[in-house]
């Protein structure tokens, strides 16, 4: 039997205890952060970082469980209005500024099939980074208004 040096066995008996009772990501899961709202409940939300997502969002979607949501990262604080044009459910719509404090809710904002003139833009009249979509409802039921912080 060959001899370990004690290195050896202290990383074993680290390494023994990794595996640990937690289970692996599901799919849906993947590319999605944690965010924890005011009530302390936390839902899933996907990350809008690139363009082409950031621009695509909530359209053509047919639900947003209550336990999801959609986090856009914008590169820098600005003034960022959103629309609902081709989408599919209502939604709550957070503005949040660099610290991530809520600047802006707009509540059950209402989906909008088209055409794309007549559907209205929410939002941009405070100076935010982020914006969280999620389910119509959620907001209000977990006080997130603002002033409030959100974390991720």
């Amino acid at each position: 039997m060959r001899a370990y040096s004690p290195l050896v066995w202290i990383l074993m008996a680290g390494l023994s205890g990794c595996g640990g009772d937690r289970t692996a990501m599901k799919p849906e899961e993947y590319n999605t952060v944690p965010v924890r709202l005011p009530s302390g409940k936390t839902i899933r939300a996907e990350q809008m970082i690139q363009p082409e997502d950031m621009t695509r969002g909530m359209m053509f979607r047919e639900d947003l469980p209550e336990d999801r949501g959609l986090l856009f990262y914008h590169g820098k604080p600005g003034l960022y209005s959103y629309w609902m044009y081709q989408v599919k459910v209502p939604l709550d719509i957070i503005w949040l500024d660099t610290g991530k404090r809520v600047v802006q809710v707009v509540h059950q904002a209402p989906p909008c099939a088209g055409p794309e003139e007549k559907c209205p833009a929410y939002g941009g009249g405070f100076e935010a980074q982020y914006v969280l979509e999620v389910r119509a409802g959620v907001a209000k039921a977990n006080g997130v208004r603002p002033g409030t912080r959100i974390e991720f």
